[in-house]
């Protein structure tokens, strides 16, 4: 016997992997030959994706299917194979009557399981993914399909329920208020394509609407997929779909459900028992059957951008889906990403938005900081103060008409930043480096000192490396110190906190004072009296391509919450009123500040005008791949620059490189990052690079 054939890398072809003894036996004793392995007489070949992270191992591998496993290796499903010398999973994709490889093939060692988890539709979907993202295959499987649950999977399928038709007897939905509303939900309901960016209005009552669209389409017989940032947001979408649907029909995932639990769910929709998916960004690959109508909401959340490689995002997925399958396509939210409005100023989709009137009905009245001169000649200090005096009487007007007062604080903690009180040098810890704050002291303690936020380390005498003061200052006051002076200044109301710690789902309709961090947002029975949008200038400030648009979806996302202007509603945001985003907040037009910030990116260069990629890695192995890499004409190369980690040495521990291209050829860079990683990988580079196209962070 001569050795088995061992292809580039060490890795030995497939074909290799046949066991020798397996082969011995076909030449020994007659007991020996009884354990012969003999293919499937129909479609003996079975294209395999191995479970294995190597860019260059990115394609189906071919293996015998014993005829003991004929029946159960069916397309989808998932299996063990040897490969390299070991046994790795896999998922089978496809059975052919023949191989194009030329010598023995290994067989599958065997079918863990019968159950196709790869639907063709997600299968498609997942090359398209990887090809997006300059990923793999594998990769995305991955996060596509949750681990296996062998107990559950041997359960009893539920039965598929039955869903009528909505709205019945020629009942209208709340899309009919808005224009072209009414025509996206026919469009839906006759299984067209439509694709649409909806610009929800200030106090929408947006679950329901959405939960009106996945009823059309589950009435119509197709199946809905819904994802939303968080699991606050899936519970209320859940709740308004259950109530038109029926439990049987809606399933909700989310990554707080317990292994066994996800699994039974997602096999519920796997299987058709489920015709809507309600979930956080997972469920961007839910496997309904017959999909007709895909729905993102808030798309500028961060939550739905994978922290997972190939790092995809769920509107990009989606469209991407929607375009594969032919389904319709809704994002929605209050705000409005330059994503979206390139969507719609390419005709791609259509906006669906209220009138003006109806919108200046439904929201609250704004004020900025500096917006009359009346308003700083009564408070001279308004542009210094943290809280001025304006935010100070919409306060106590809302407390005093019984209603709650919503306070959103850009940072958890108590004092998460200090600086030197002097020359405003950031104030570091001696022993590592790191940033020193201000941790919270408990009840009845006396004020800790400062701390240092990496290492823990105290810092109680703490001097400035540049000029050599002990005077320290807070550079940004956090919520649970703001909760803190907010208690202090209304003495006789409660003080509730929604955050890290404790996210709360809803308040009661009481005179309290809600201090949040951004996303945690409880919903208030009745609405907000007003709400305080505070230190504007940190999160205008931030150093981020995406910092005006942030910070003005969350500052709509706040002020939804509110009640209209006619019912007494304020929203005070301590920010200029000369920024953009300030008077998109005043006008409540999201629109306008989306088209101005395309705009400048279009004239900048930047996402999502071009296609852009990050490569993060050593300044050795960057090089390398920046060296070997084969870009599209016209395609640039910035940096590398250092990321500002270092090593013992002082050395640039990793750099960053962006290479930006035209949108059309977005197909041609992925292309090439695909295939420098690959090479790489068959060369056993051992140091590792990080690849990211269209990341939220570029700076």
């Amino acid at each position: 016997m001569g050795r088995p054939w061992t292809g580039p890398n060490g890795v030995s072809s497939p074909a290799a992997t046949a066991d020798s003894d397996r082969e011995a036996t076909m030449t020994g004793t007659r007991r020996a030959a009884k354990g012969v392995r003999q293919p499937a007489a129909h479609l003996p070949i079975a294209r395999v994706y191995v479970d294995v992270a190597l860019a260059h191992l990115d394609r189906t591998f071919d293996y015998q299917v014993p005829e003991q496993f004929a029946a159960d290796a069916v397309p989808g499903c998932r299996v063990r194979v040897r490969f390299a010398g070991q046994l790795v999973d896999g998922y089978l994709m496809e059975r052919a009557a023949e191989s194009d490889h030329v010598g023995k093939l290994a067989f599958l060692d065997r079918v863990v399981s019968a159950e196709p988890v790869v639907a063709p539709e997600i299968a498609s979907l997942a090359r398209a993914v990887a090809d997006r993202y300059a990923g793999s295959m594998v990769d995305v499987l991955r996060l596509a399909i949750p681990p296996r649950h062998a107990k559950v999977e041997a359960e009893q399928p539920a039965e598929t329920p039955d869903v009528a038709p909505f709205p019945e007897n020629g009942e209208r939905t709340g899309w009919s208020s808005y224009p072209r509303g009414e025509s996206f939900v026919e469009a839906v309901a006759g299984g067209r394509q439509p694709r649409a960016i909806w610009q929800a209005p200030p106090g929408a009552d947006w679950p329901a609407r959405l939960a009106e669209l996945a009823a059309v389409a589950a009435g119509a017989g197709k199946g809905a997929v819904l994802v939303v940032p968080d699991h606050r947001d899936v519970d209320r979408l859940h709740a308004a779909c259950t109530a038109l649907l029926g439990a049987e029909a809606v399933v909700a995932l989310s990554a707080g459900l317990g292994p066994a639990k996800r699994y039974r769910r997602w096999l519920a929709v796997r299987r058709g028992a489920a015709k809507v998916v309600v979930g956080t960004r997972a469920a961007m690959f839910a496997p309904v059957a017959d999909p007709g109508l895909f729905v993102v909401w808030d798309d500028g959340d961060d939550l739905h951008a994978e922290p997972r490689a190939p790092y995809p995002h769920v509107r990009d997925v989606l469209v991407q889906r929607a375009h594969l399958s032919g389904a319709a396509l809704l994002v929605a939210g209050f705000a409005r990403t330059a994503e979206a409005q390139l969507l719609v100023d390419s005709g791609w989709a259509h906006a669906i938005a209220a009138d003006r009137a109806a919108v200046r009905a439904a929201a609250p009245r704004v004020t900025a900081i500096g917006e009359t001169d009346a308003q700083l000649a009564r408070d001279e200090a308004a542009r210094s103060a943290r809280l001025p005096s304006v935010a100070f009487e919409a306060a106590r007007q809302s407390l005093r008409d019984g209603a709650p007062v919503l306070v959103q604080v850009p940072r958890r903690g108590y004092v998460p930043a200090l600086a030197c009180g002097q020359c405003r040098a950031a104030a570091r810890c001696r022993r590592c480096a790191g940033p020193l704050g201000l941790p919270r002291a408990a009840r009845g303690s006396e004020t800790q000192p400062a701390a240092c936020r990496w290492c823990g380390h105290g810092e109680p005498a703490f001097r400035c490396a540049e000029c050599g003061s002990r005077r320290i200052r807070a550079v940004v006051v956090g919520a649970g110190r703001t909760a803190e002076e907010l208690g202090r200044a209304f003495a006789g109301a409660t003080v509730r906190t929604s955050g890290r710690d404790e996210v709360l789902a809803t308040v009661p309709a009481t005179p309290d004072l809600v201090v949040c961090t951004p996303g945690a947002e409880p919903v208030a029975e009745g609405g907000y009296g007003a709400a305080l949008l505070l230190d504007g200038w940190a999160s205008l400030g931030r150093a981020d391509l995406r910092a005006a648009e942030e910070t003005l979806r969350r500052w709509m996302t706040a002020a939804a919450l509110v009640r209209p202007g006619s019912a007494g509603g304020r929203v005070v945001v301590i920010a200029e009123s000369v920024l953009a985003p300030v008077q998109a907040l005043v006008r409540w037009d999201p629109v306008w500040h989306a088209t101005q910030e395309l705009a400048g990116r279009t004239e900048l260069g930047f996402p999502p005008a071009v296609r852009m990629a990050t490569v993060d890695g050593t300044p050795t192995a960057l090089a390398t791949l920046l060296a070997d890499l084969e870009l599209p004409d016209g395609a640039e190369v910035l940096g590398p620059v250092p990321l500002g980690e270092v090593d013992m040495d002082g050395n640039a521990e990793r750099e960053r490189a962006l290479i930006r291209a035209t949108r059309r050829q977005g197909r041609q860079l992925a292309t090439a990052l695909a295939a420098a990683q690959a090479r790489r990988t068959a060369r056993k580079d051992p140091e590792s690079i990080r690849v990211q196209l269209d990341p939220l962070d570029l700076i």
